[in-house]
């Protein structure tokens, strides 16, 4: 070993003893310490990932970004993986890899894309971008997922593609889906961000349809800090969501960078009315954005994909823990459902006030919050009443009652691997100390 590595495991060797000194776990105290809906889980290994990226100073993805694209394809059963530097901009590079001029058989400004209406923004925005339509249907209750039985009403002339989430990682029925997207040969997409790891009939979401999208923001399956990642088996598509992410750039030599090209022809472009040839590195077949990836944070999504499933194992048990201990407050909460052929890989454990219920959503949700329980909602709930989207151009089918409810009433808690089974206790305390003080039926705010 020469001086300089002997210097790096030196400086690796602290950076781990910082992480014990500064950011090892710390113990619980119920109504202390907060109990997060999400957060970061990690140890010193993603903090040592990251310095040792650092110190070979890569400021844009490199030699860490080729291994994660493969490990993170190989978890997934894919052949092609996108790194980006978010799941919204995953959301915007699959939409608009399918408006590329390069396809047969392209959307075009003025189709049709089925969506829920219960979404969260990001799904939605790019195909409003694209100047695509929005088609938006109704929910379900207890999965909040796509209602599969208004698909076929939802269809016109003009419908192209399917775009959804599976909400919460609880996987939508698949077998409806497919049977629709084949009998009307439509794209789609799936939106993964918080189904990492979910399956439907033992099969990976987000390869049923031509690309999926993930996100790794720090509340998500695994963390980068920021990103995200478009996937596919089509080389094709990937070529095309490449370009897309690289500035809308034709070169696909990737991380690699030889001389001449990987084509061997970097120097030989021609560009019609343009005397001698063009360096194909600046040679640009789409519309782009510079949406890439930092190695550091590559480095740091190699170590968190090594704890992936160990993480995916502990939000099923959180969930799992939580549902037994919630189901004697079903007379005031519905809990939620899922299909059998899903096995779901939990972002978060969502529920919703009964209407008929002798309380408001926001009177428990405020208790929780000012007991150290962390909430959320489920999203944008009706987008069309939010006031970024209330005057899109759309088409929706019916009157959306359930995606009013869920902005009604719903919310989740978490179920993240960072809770432990004595947080899990707390919460359910919690819960249970709101329905025995019941001091909202004389209307009095719980505190």
């Amino acid at each position: 070993m020469n001086d300089t590595e002997e210097l790096r495991q030196a400086i690796l060797a602290q950076v781990a003893e910082y992480y014990e000194r500064v950011h090892a776990e710390r113990p619980f105290t119920p109504g202390e310490t907060r109990v997060n809906y999400a957060g970061r889980v990690f140890d010193a290994t993603e903090m040592q990932n990251m310095v040792s990226a650092t110190l070979d100073f890569w400021l844009t993805a490199g030699p860490y970004a080729q291994q994660f694209e493969k490990k993170l394809g190989d978890f997934l059963g894919v052949r092609e993986v996108i790194p980006v530097n978010s799941g919204s901009s995953a959301n915007l590079v699959a939409v608009t890899t399918l408006c590329s001029p390069q396809l047969s058989n392209p959307l075009r400004p003025g189709d049709e894309v089925i969506v829920p209406a219960a979404s969260f923004p990001t799904t939605v925005s790019p195909i409003i971008q694209n100047r695509l339509i929005p088609v938006f249907i109704d929910s379900q209750l207890g999965n909040y997922n796509l209602d599969v039985d208004q698909l076929e009403t939802a269809v016109s002339d003009r419908t192209r593609a399917l775009f959804f989430a599976h909400t919460l990682g609880n996987p939508a029925d698949m077998d409806k889906v497919m049977a629709f997207v084949k009998k009307h040969n439509l794209y789609l997409l799936e939106d993964t961000c918080d189904a990492l790891g979910s399956t439907w009939d033992g099969k990976m979401l987000g390869t049923f349809g031509q690309m999926a999208t993930l996100s790794f923001y720090p509340a998500h399956h695994i963390t980068m800090g920021e990103g995200g990642a478009v996937y596919t088996n089509s080389r094709r598509l990937a070529k095309i969501g490449r370009a897309i992410r690289d500035w809308g750039r034709d070169c696909w030599c990737g991380y690699d960078n030889p001389v001449n090209g990987k084509c061997g022809r970097r120097f030989e472009r021609e560009v019609p009315g343009i005397p001698g040839y063009y360096d194909h590195r600046y040679f640009y077949t789409e519309i782009g954005y510079n949406l890439k990836t930092t190695d550091p944070q590559l480095a740091m999504g190699i170590a968190q994909l090594d704890k992936a499933p160990a993480f995916i194992e502990r939000r099923k048990h959180n969930f799992h823990y939580l549902y037994k201990g919630l189901k004697q407050f079903e007379e005031y909460l519905m809990l939620p459902t899922w299909h059998e052929k899903a096995d779901p890989s939990w972002f978060a454990f969502p529920m919703l006030v009964r209407p008929d219920a002798p309380f408001m959503r926001h009177e428990l949700t405020r208790f929780l919050e000012y007991n150290q329980v962390e909430t959320r909602l489920i999203f944008a709930g009706n987008i069309l009443k939010q006031p970024g989207y209330r005057h899109i151009e759309h088409r929706v089918i019916g009157d959306l009652p359930i995606a009013d409810e869920i902005m009604r009433g719903a919310f989740f808690v978490g179920v993240y691997p960072g809770l432990d089974d004595a947080r899990l206790d707390y919460m359910i305390e919690m819960f249970e100390k709101f329905f025995k003080k019941a001091k909202w039926r004389s209307g009095e705010v719980a505190k």
